[in-house]
């Protein structure tokens, strides 16, 4: 019977797999993620050249593709263009042929120059790993089979399956379709679970849209994001200089007035403004729908379930055949009305590029006063929570 150079038991074989693939997940959430598409972190040039050797060896990807790909992503996400949105394509297309859409979005040339600028671009890129990327994986076949004989092939199955399946599929698909939000982002991005371990910290996606640039995706004291451990070691032994993290929400209780400063870090932490809103007024919106379900029959074209998820949502996202139902709903309701035309005129201060910043100021300070005023008591509690923000 056939045999390679290792006779390992069945255990080390299996430990050598994992070990194997933890190491490709680390390559692709420290060099391209967090590295090269977002720039959260500087490399020793040679943590960087080993990753992207053994990116070319394990999965025989490409560093600019990978890139452009991602960063069109953040910025057409959820859109038509999106090149990998479960809300686009579904669920069952991404966890089944997220692959097939990552091949189809690589071809598409406008992608590569338009996205994928700043990658490496040396000799050794251009000679072998970009236009050879196919002889890594051919060459991790032949060294496994050497090592371990036929059931090396087994593990070079794995190996080859281990991104398409977690990155490809889990990330892309489960990442923008189920889990839970720490952030309101513009996107439907999800944890999937708190303990970023499995896939290097990539599970904490919803942490990662709201503030892309960090290199550190935990966010509350609970999450852990392994692939922050690593960069911190990396760092310690100078083979990594960290360059973006997401500050921390602080408050000041003895502010009693909304200033530039509270201005600054509530456009900073947008997305946890808008959550919190959407936190405090839950009980609001509840309540007012429970009491408008008594009078469904007067209603009956309202599907009051679907309509609370878009008195969430800003009014350019709710598709043109909800808004009649949402406008009917609203008209009901003074505390709905309220509620929704505050929450998005709080959401249009930071898009207000032509204001100065004394009258984004000023809007703030007039906003938490109407909303002070407005008789909703969470609404109310949330304004006074808002000036604090420091």
């Amino acid at each position: 019977m056939l045999s390679g150079l290792l006779d390992l038991p069945w255990w080390e074989l299996v430990a050598y797999t994992l070990v194997m693939t933890h190491v490709t997940i680390a390559a692709v959430t420290i060099f391209l993620h967090r590295h090269q598409a977002h720039r959260g972190l500087d490399l020793h040039p040679v943590a960087s050249h080993f990753f992207r050797f053994w990116l070319w060896l394990t999965t025989g990807m490409v560093t600019r593709e990978w890139v452009a790909i991602h960063r069109k992503h953040h910025a057409r996400c959820e859109t038509p263009e999106d090149p990998h949105s479960p809300q686009i394509f579904g669920i069952r297309k991404l966890l089944l042929e997220g692959t097939e859409l990552y091949r189809a979005e690589s071809r598409n040339r406008e992608t590569i120059e338009k996205f994928g600028s700043g990658t490496p671009d040396d000799f050794i890129e251009r000679t072998l790993y970009t236009p050879r990327s196919v002889w890594g994986p051919w060459t991790m076949l032949a060294i496994n089979v050497v090592l371990f004989g036929p059931i090396g092939i087994t593990i070079f199955a794995v190996q080859m399956l281990w991104i398409p399946v977690l990155a490809a599929g889990v990330i892309n698909g489960i990442g923008h379709y189920v889990g839970y939000r720490n952030f309101e982002a513009d996107d439907a991005s999800r944890n999937i679970v708190p303990w970023g371990i499995l896939i290097g910290g990539e599970e904490l996606h919803n942490n990662h849209h709201a503030y892309a640039s960090s290199a550190k995706l935990s966010s509350k004291w609970y999450e852990f994001d392994i692939g922050w451990l690593y960069i911190r070691t990396l760092q310690a032994v100078g083979l990594a200089r960290v360059k973006k993290v997401a500050a921390p929400v602080r408050l000041d209780a003895s502010k009693t007035v909304a200033d530039a400063g509270t201005l600054d870090a509530v456009i900073a932490h947008r997305y946890d403004v808008l959550w919190r809103y959407g936190k405090l007024l839950r009980a609001t919106w509840r309540q007012e729908l429970d009491r408008l379900r008594a009078h469904a029959p007067a209603m009956p074209n309202l599907d009051l379930s679907t309509l609370r998820h878009w008195l969430q949502r800003d009014a350019d996202e709710v598709p043109e055949t909800v808004r009649p139902a949402l406008s009917q709903l609203l008209s009901t309701s003074p505390a709905l009305q309220t509620t929704y035309r505050m929450r998005q005129e709080l959401a249009a201060l930071w898009g207000r590029s032509t204001a100065s910043k004394e009258q984004l100021v000023q809007q703030l300070q007039d906003w938490c006063a109407r909303a002070e005023q407005s008789g909703i008591v969470p609404l109310r509690d949330f304004a006074q929570r808002l000036r604090c923000y420091a």
